[in-house]
């Protein structure tokens, strides 16, 4: 099953904050998307790691996304190893996307710029010849290495390379990050409200949400806009093609 584009988060729902807009916008124009967690999250201070599985399969569902995989790493303690790489690169062979977009470069959470560079070398890697891996029937991968790799900004408030107009697709947005009601406001579900309080999990962290967006997409003339780094300096083949 080869796809257009692949998502990379380390926690669930680190794709549906970031860049769950961006998704939504190719599902509707046609292009297949793929998501895939390196953890289950069992480190956050709300829920469990087996309430995050259901909310990251209805997340996946509403975003119209044609699969979702987790690798199953040690949230937290996760390492860059031969190992993680390799379950990594078993992905991107599997599926070959065009495009994948990974964890911020650099944030408030440690884990997110660790798996960044994780994420970003096994994409490089999976293109080498000479790295051997296999489909659980035995069968031999091809070697893949994706056109493109952008990493999506996260938390902290980092000047972006490029912005996504997200504008038709923002209240679809949060409809998908409020999957994840074990992390966010959810006031609809008393099982949460004597579980931890933390810095997402207030109403008021969705008119972050909102006020980001508004904030990236702004400069681009946008309403609402996902923020991206590159790693490597784009190509451009039309000026009139950018707005």
């Amino acid at each position: 099953m080869k796809i257009d584009l692949l998502a990379i988060g380390v926690h669930p729902d680190d794709i549906e904050l970031s860049c769950s807009g961006t998704l939504l916008r190719y599902v509707a124009a046609g292009k297949t998307v793929g998501l895939l967690d390196l953890t289950r999250g069992e480190l956050g201070s709300r829920g469990s790691a087996e309430i995050r599985d259901r909310e990251a399969a209805e997340s996946a569902r509403l975003m119209g996304a044609a699969f979702r995989e987790n690798l199953g790493m040690a949230d937290g303690f996760f390492e860059h190893s031969q190992d993680n790489l390799l379950a990594i690169i078993r992905v991107l062979r599997r599926y070959q996307p065009e495009i994948v977009l990974l964890n911020a470069v650099r944030d408030r959470h440690p884990d997110h710029g660790r798996a960044a560079k994780l994420e970003a070398d096994a994409c490089y890697y999976s293109g080498l010849l000479k790295i051997e891996t296999y489909e659980a029937d035995g069968t031999p991968q091809e070697k893949w290495r994706p056109r493109a790799v952008y990493h999506y900004i996260q938390d902290r408030h980092l000047e972006p390379d490029f912005v996504i107009d997200i504008s038709e697709v923002i209240d679809r947005k949060m409809e998908v990050v409020s999957a994840f009601g074990s992390q966010f406001y959810n006031p609809k579900d008393q099982q949460y409200t004597d579980q931890p309080q933390t810095p997402i999990s207030g109403k008021q962290f969705f008119d972050y949400l909102r006020a980001t967006a508004a904030t990236y997409g702004r400069a681009a003339g946008y309403d609402y806009a996902e923020a991206f780094h590159v790693q490597r300096t784009p190509g451009v083949r039309d000026l009139f093609a950018l707005d």
